[in-house]
């Protein structure tokens, strides 16, 4: 068995793939802040660190403690429409976190970094979006984790730091956070029909976006400390569905369990309108099976989400007020 550290243990990838892990009977550690996560989702068997990745020192001390053959890392703060807003936020966090890490494992001799990066870097090229593709992100987010990944390459050709990029997209299942006022837009759904709210569209709601349940993410993502070496793997649904239709079966699913909840258009912001991937290295090379049911998924979290603590919605800092839209201003 190995040792794995897995960063941004509290969120929903990093929860439910921990629990995996230590259900396989490996050594498992993880980080996180808790700014984006919460305690009460981490496993108890999980040796946990409460750090943040910008202290380089404090990150070094726990690769010094722990050193891990590998590690995975899921931290990031994924809010792709507000990341023009929050500019030093996202680059700190998702860039300057990232190298720490990276640093990290170049010191302590780790055999493979697995990073979770974003179909962002993609921008609004023409779907579907393969492998191939050359990234044009149009964000900071999307610009933030494409540059994780071309220093990831660097660090591979100067240190010999094996790795593999994962480019997930519309992720979601039970331990996702959906007291973030910015993300997770099933999550944020729930929690507003919950609080007696309105189901909320930005525009008219013919986005078109893929959603997958997390459990179909465990063994490829497992697979990846033994194949992958320097490959980049698109994982999600196939299935694909208009924004304005996904708020229609999350209604339905609320009016089945008591709630009525209507559809209040907001302003359109600025974003890719059509976006899904192909889905095929990850299938031929993963073993990568998507099989999600969307209103069994809503379901599930639904009930999940019903028997949650009450928790207050979170709100960021904003670096720029700017063109900032009238939904998220103070």
């Amino acid at each position: 068995m190995s040792k794995i550290l897995v960063t941004g243990c509290a969120g929903l990838l990093g929860s439910h793939f921990t629990r995996h892990l230590l259900d396989k009977g490996h050594d498992v550690f993880g980080i996180d802040d808790l700014s984006g996560g919460y305690l009460e989702h981490i496993d108890p068997r999980l040796d946990f660190y409460e750090r943040n990745l910008i202290d380089y020192q404090k990150i070094d001390n726990v690769f010094e403690s722990t050193k891990p053959d590998y590690v995975y890392h899921f931290a990031a703060y994924a809010a792709v429409g507000l990341s023009p807003f929050i500019r030093n936020f996202n680059y700190s966090n998702n860039v300057v976190a990232s190298a720490n890490l990276i640093n990290s494992c170049v010191n302590y001799s780790t055999k493979k970094i697995i990073f979770t990066s974003s179909m962002d870097v993609y921008g609004s090229q023409t779907p579907p979006f393969t492998e191939d593709m050359i990234p044009k992100p149009e964000d900071p987010y999307g610009i933030a984790k494409y540059t994780v990944e071309q220093d990831l390459a660097a660090a591979q050709r100067f240190f010999g730091l094996d790795y593999s990029i994962v480019r997930p997209h519309n992720v979601f299942g039970v331990y996702q956070n959906i007291w973030d006022k910015y993300r997770n837009v099933l999550g944020i759904w729930i929690r507003k029909i919950l609080a007696g709210e309105p189901i909320t569209v930005y525009g008219d709601g013919k986005q078109v976006r893929s959603f997958s349940d997390i459990k179909y993410y465990m063994q490829p993502f497992e697979k990846l400390t033994e194949i992958g070496s320097c490959q980049t793997y698109n994982i999600g649904a196939d299935t694909k569905i208009s924004i304005i239709d996904a708020a229609k079966s999350v209604q339905k699913v609320a009016k089945k369990l008591g709630y009525q909840a209507k559809i209040v258009h907001l302003d359109p912001r600025d974003e890719v309108q059509i976006a899904y991937c192909d889905h095929t290295k990850a299938k031929e090379e993963l073993g990568f099976q998507d099989n999600t049911n969307f209103e069994e998924l809503i379901m599930s979290m639904f009930k999940w989400a019903k028997n949650q603590p009450q928790r207050g919605v979170k709100m960021m800092n904003y670096e720029i007020e700017k063109n900032m839209y009238s939904f998220w201003k103070q």
